[in-house]
């Protein structure tokens, strides 16, 4: 299958099976038209809701419950889950985007896939199913914004997915401090695959930067564009172990540090 319709098919099944299949075999022989898509078809029951305040997560120390920390895993599999349609919005709507990149890209998608399914393995042992809780629209408003795989990279590589090296192992704690060493193994191995989804970011904004910016002045200069703040990057702490280990320079960690919210 060519890599354009499987991006295409992924932006319009309407089951979930079919949000997460993958081809036996990948070519990019076709990369077609550019398409921009508007908003991804979504398996019943599995529509963007609107997020009201009784929709936030729950609190660590409320993590003893079960269904407490149900509730978190089923919103970190929509978050997967729109990483997913955002990748594949993106091999759509920059076809002529380096063969390399676009292969990354895919394998990236791929990952993404298997994090839903180890979720939906989760979930269900703690008595719930994908799509039982409201989902949103969250990243995916995001899409306008990306304008090029140079912004692919700045938003979803070096933003959303660097702050998940922060998020990651602090969930995982959490649930390890409860007893759920299932759910704290799921996040370590979520972990590892940021790494290196991080690094595929990093790696690709050195080639497409400015020959005079450094990777921070790129970065931030595009997030800029975006709406975004370098704050976005991080969590509640700043985890220097995971982003060494991708490659990120020690001035833009420091950086990372000095970083305010948006107000």
């Amino acid at each position: 299958m060519e890599l354009h319709d499987w991006a295409k098919s992924i932006l319009t099944a309407d089951t979930l099976e079919g949000k997460l299949a993958y081809p036996d075999l990948l070519t990019d022989n076709e990369p077609g038209p550019a398409i921009i898509w508007e908003q991804p078809e979504r398996p019943p029951g599995m529509e963007f809701k609107r997020p009201s305040k009784k929709d936030k997560l729950p609190s660590f120390h409320e993590f003893s419950d079960p269904d407490k920390r149900a509730i978190c895993l089923h919103r970190f599999a929509g978050h997967e889950l729109l990483a997913v349609e955002i990748m594949a919005y993106t091999l759509l709507a920059f076809p002529d985007a380096p063969a390399r990149f676009r292969k990354g890209l895919a394998h990236t998608l791929n990952e993404e896939q298997g994090h839903v399914k180890l979720y939906m393995e989760q979930m269900e042992r703690l008595g719930i199913k994908f799509g039982d809780l409201p989902l949103y629209r969250h990243f995916w408003k995001h899409t306008p914004h990306i304008q090029s795989p140079l912004h692919y990279v700045t938003m979803m590589s070096l933003t959303f997915e660097m702050a998940n090296l922060d998020f990651a192992p602090m969930y995982g704690n959490a649930f390890l401090k409860h007893g759920d060493h299932e759910a704290a193994q799921l996040m370590a191995t979520i972990l590892n695959d940021e790494i290196s989804h991080v690094s595929f970011g990093l790696n690709w904004l050195k080639r497409l930067k400015k020959e005079n910016d450094t990777e921070w002045e790129c970065w931030e200069q595009t997030l800029s564009s975006t709406l975004l703040t370098p704050h976005r990057a991080r969590g509640f702490i700043v985890n220097e172990e995971p982003r060494q280990k991708a490659g990120i320079p020690q001035e833009w960690i420091s950086n990372l540090y000095h970083a305010k919210p948006k107000t």
